[in-house]
């Protein structure tokens, strides 16, 4: 019975993909304190998605922590330095990984890329534009905390993934990230996700407390992505350098990621730039970085 749930479940999986338009789509992952396992969620995420039959590019845009490569055991040949440095192209900087999941590690390339000359800027941005529509989205794992990097990240993409744990620490700065990115006056569309939660009303809890602040005094409604267990299955899979959807995907952790990934992919609508995510978001970020 539960085989043949999941074939069910994975065919309207693929009849939501084929009827969502091949635009690729941008969203950047954010926390506002390190240490809430952003960059293994947005891994796994990825990892999720791709097992769906979507096409994923994780972009690692954790300055100074990039750590994509080193949760799945990968030694990164180039990043985005070659890249901004024109060394290499692209195509040539995107490594592969786990279930042909593509990324691209960020290095020290970050740092480099609001110094960019505007020569150097349109470079970047004529590069980076060819991915679009070669993946169905495009994930960028930014650093934690609101860096000036961080901030032309979150205001340039579609939406943000805002990932939080039930810690009272976390969950203030969960929600000053939210207000510092408001106060810019640019749109910018929030979901929760709360990690390492002990069960479902914790994780509702956490939730309810960020979303119902940001409501009475930003006036935004914030709603959520989902929850994750807290599972002693992901520190194992993180010594092992190996996701835990893919060394443990019976575990806790890896059944509520499922789940939160088929919510994400119901809840889908038809990108409103049809040109193109991605040329909307470079327009964007290239216009804040020249700022």
């Amino acid at each position: 019975m539960n085989d043949q749930a999941q074939g069910l479940r994975n065919l309207v999986s693929s009849q939501q993909n084929q009827q969502l338009p091949k635009t690729t789509r941008i969203i950047t992952v954010t926390s506002g304190k390190g240490g809430v396992g952003k960059s293994n969620f947005t891994l796994n995420f990825a990892l999720t998605l791709q097992k769906k039959g979507y096409k994923v590019l994780v972009f690692d845009a954790d300055i100074g922590l990039a750590n994509i490569d080193v949760l799945m055991g990968i030694t990164a040949k180039y990043n985005l330095y070659h890249l901004l440095k024109k060394e290499k192209t692209i195509w040539e900087i995107i490594q592969t990984g786990y279930n042909n999941l593509q990324f691209i590690a960020g290095g020290s390339g970050f740092n480099d890329l609001i110094r960019l000359t505007e020569e150097q800027l349109d470079y970047f941005a004529n590069q980076v534009n060819e991915l679009n529509g070669s993946v169905d989205f495009i994930i960028f794992d930014t650093g934690a905390g609101l860096s000036k990097e961080t901030l032309k990240f979150i205001l340039a993409a579609e939406e943000t993934f805002v990932v939080t744990t039930p810690e009272p620490t976390s969950i203030t700065d969960a929600y000053a990230i939210i207000k510092m990115v408001n106060s810019m006056n640019e749109p910018v569309k929030f979901k929760l996700v709360v990690n390492r939660a002990t069960d479902w009303k914790e994780g509702k809890q956490t939730a309810d407390k960020i979303s119902m602040v940001a409501k009475q005094f930003l006036q935004l409604d914030i709603p959520t992505l989902g929850f994750v267990a807290d599972d002693s299955h992901v520190s194992k899979a993180v010594k092992k350098q190996v996701p835990f959807t893919i060394e443990f995907p019976s575990s806790p952790a890896s059944l509520a990621i499922e789940k939160l990934v088929e919510d994400f992919i119901a809840r889908q609508t038809p990108v409103e730039n049809q040109d193109g995510a991605v040329k909307g978001f470079l327009s964007k970020m290239i216009r804040l970085l020249k700022q």
